[in-house]
């Protein structure tokens, strides 16, 4: 028991200052501890500004092999990239880590991306390192629609819609993990100032 909870707070402590030394990258911005997950939580607007990649967040441990809300996405979720090949580049929506490690080695999220005139829903995920993204469904501007992210024995089930798709998983199990906010980029920052309003579901 004492070698567990030593390896558990040698996590936290190398999670918090990976992402403090990661500048460049995605990263949370406030550290913050939030605890386990709630059952629901009300409607929260995060806000991406001009500019800028990260929404205001913080680190938030979870505990869960289901991740569900709600989210509706404004007109502001409509933009053009300076460089028009970054355009098929995958926003981040909601999410977590995974496998006891950094995002970047192991997680699950929704990304989104106004393409083809239309804003698109994937699942986006890394596996051992390996970054992997699948169309799920279009979703309408101001409509919510229910997310859902199930954590399965070797595999991510991701369902928009009544629309599902699955993705490899690098473990199994409930693992140590923290949440994942919302992120526009990609290569560009936010062209404008972004608003993505969530709910989350019991």
């Amino acid at each position: 028991m004492p070698g567990i909870m030593n390896a558990k707070c040698a996590f936290w402590a190398v999670l918090s200052l990976s992402l403090l030394l990661l500048s460049s990258c995605e990263v949370v911005s406030n550290l913050t501890d939030v605890s386990v997950k709630a059952p629901s939580q009300p409607q929260e607007t995060y806000t991406i500004r001009k500019n800028e990649h990260n929404s205001a967040n913080k680190i938030r441990k979870l505990a869960t092999s289901t991740l569900r809300f709600e989210a509706v996405f404004d007109s502001s979720a409509v933009y053009e990239t300076v460089d028009p090949a970054n355009q098929a580049d995958i926003n981040k929506l909601y999410g977590l880590s995974d496998c006891g490690s950094l995002h970047q080695q192991n997680s699950a999220r929704f990304g989104w991306r106004w393409y083809n005139n239309r804003l698109e829903i994937h699942a986006y995920t890394y596996n051992n390192s390996t970054r992997k993204s699948v169309f799920i469904a279009a979703v309408e501007l101001g409509k919510p629609f229910v997310y859902e992210l199930a954590l399965k024995d070797g595999s991510y089930v991701f369902t928009v819609d009544e629309k599902q798709v699955s993705v490899p998983r690098a473990c199994s199990g409930l693992m140590d993990s923290y949440q994942l906010y919302p992120y526009f980029g990609g290569d560009e920052a936010a062209p404008h100032e972004i608003k993505i309003r969530i709910k989350e579901l019991p």
